[in-house]
């Protein structure tokens, strides 16, 4: 890729001016987002990344004629950090949300058989916005239903920043404030497994008010739902070098950093397939593992504390028929081991029939399945959800695996994540898995890139960028 118009970056044993180069290590959205800011600063940035593509986690590939998305991503309208990235490489558009919240919700595990229910808002003042729905949810019964209002309330009373609640976990309190197991699976489950990717046993109380609090009960149109209808290559790759290349950035893919060390003058080396680049900042934005590996010595209080921080997976299921056999473009199911379904079919740019995703979460059981057995599992699943697959003909079956898609949310998680800045002058790090106060999303991932731009940018005497997205930043 080419350097830009000006050198981002100089060599090994070429003189720099001071105070004026980065390097950031990682080209997921937090690394973008960091160098982008970075750049937009006057500051001459290398990015530089060991796949051969930009997006990190949020990405797509080729299959025959398809372009897939390893596992679909959506974010919220107050994932306020993500929407003003997508607005930075110019791709909101492409990228749209709901009008209006509006979830159907199929239940096939009923006497009766299948029953649809939906969660949706109304134009009305928090909380009733969504107290018509809750009222009308036909997978709880009316004492279930009142229970789940008097939790909700309970939680809009909760701070989450509050250290206690992140020893905490969910399962127990929804249990203390009564609610049933079907609660907890028809509505608690259906949103947080999703968001946090753990079920509330296994969800940091903390995380999981977060979650609840900011997306359904701090602004009517919060929870409202976006995304792609794109491929997520067309937005994390090539817009994102479209921005970084107008921004300055000097890009390089297919190039893994195996060290970094500092100078005894405060500048940092950056050791990557056998060159090195000098640097006056340096931002880590991969994952903690390889964070851990990259720290010097000292760099945090208790490095090793990174390797605590577990991760969980997400299983992705791809089904393509050869017909169209849902109207909707998405659904969430009950009763069943399925999720969510999307229809990814324009999205992909297949022709004729119909393409859908089933987004897995919390698949540490399913993860390492064979893919005959996931075949034989979901495909009569999709039948009892969805009439119209019965008569269809499957045209391909396939499934994508992110074994590490996430930090996992548990209990005590909260002050095993470190914040932007470390012990080392000019180092900091970036990441999902960072203090944002967020759980693994997008969102949190552009936040992390600000919080570690705005360390670095104060660090270097930079002004901040007057469009950068402005935000508290997490203790």
């Amino acid at each position: 890729m080419s350097d830009g118009s000006r050198p981002a970056q100089e060599r090994a044993g070429t003189p720099q001016a001071p105070g004026r180069g980065a390097v950031v290590v990682g080209g997921g959205l937090a690394g973008i987002t960091a160098a982008l800011a970075l750049a937009d600063a006057g500051v001459h940035v290398t990015l530089l990344e060991g796949r051969p593509r930009l997006g990190g986690l949020a990405f797509s590939f080729r299959r025959g004629e398809l372009t897939v998305d390893n596992g679909q991503h959506v974010y919220l309208r107050c994932c306020t950090a993500y929407r003003w990235f997508l607005d930075r490489i110019e791709g909101a558009a492409l990228a749209p949300l709901q009008d209006r919240l509006d979830v159907p919700v199929v239940d096939v595990d009923k006497p009766a058989g299948r029953r649809l229910g939906r969660l949706r808002r109304d134009p009305l003042p928090v909380p009733l916005h969504l107290g018509r729905s809750l009222a009308a949810y036909p997978h709880l019964s009316l004492a279930e239903r009142a229970a789940v209002g008097r939790a909700a309330l309970a939680l809009q009373g909760l701070d989450p920043a509050d250290p206690a609640l992140d020893t905490q976990d969910f399962g127990s309190w929804l249990t203390a404030h009564g609610q049933s197991a079907r609660a907890v699976e028809a509505l608690w489950d259906l949103v947080g497994v999703a968001t946090l990717n753990a079920v509330a046993g296994d969800a940091s109380l903390g995380l999981a008010a977060m979650v609840f609090k900011t997306g359904l009960l701090s602004d009517p149109g919060a929870a409202d739902i976006g995304w792609s209808h794109v491929p997520l290559g067309e937005l994390h790759d090539r817009l994102a070098r479209k921005a970084l290349d107008s921004a300055g950035v000097r890009t390089e893919v297919r190039t893994r950093v195996t060290s970094i060390s500092s100078n005894e003058n405060g500048s940092w080396n950056v050791q990557a397939s056998g060159e090195t680049l000098h640097a006056d900042a340096v931002v880590l934005a991969v994952p903690q593992r390889e964070t851990h590996d990259l720290l010097p010595p000292g760099a945090l209080d208790d490095q090793g504390r990174l390797l605590d921080i577990g991760t969980a997976p997400i299983l992705n299921v791809h089904v393509v028929y050869d017909r169209k056999v849902l109207a909707k473009p998405f659904f969430a199911a009950l009763g069943t081991p399925v999720q969510w379904v999307f229809d990814r079919t324009d999205a992909s740019g297949l022709r004729t029939g119909q393409y859908l995703a089933l987004s897995q979460s919390a698949a540490q059981d399913e993860i390492d399945t064979p893919v005959a057995d996931l075949r034989d599992r979901y495909l009569p699943e999709l039948e009892r959800l969805i009439p119209g697959t019965r008569a269809a003909v499957v045209q391909d079956f396939f499934v994508t695996r992110e074994r590490t898609a996430t930090f996992a949310p548990t209990p005590g998680v909260g002050r095993l994540r470190p914040g932007a800045r470390t012990k080392s002058p000019g180092l900091y790090l970036a990441g999902a898995w960072t203090a944002t106060g967020w759980p693994a999303t997008m969102e949190s991932a552009v936040r992390s890139g600000v919080s570690a731009a705005d360390a670095a940018l104060s660090a270097l005497g930079r002004p901040r960028p007057r469009h950068l997205f402005e935000f508290e930043e997490a203790a």
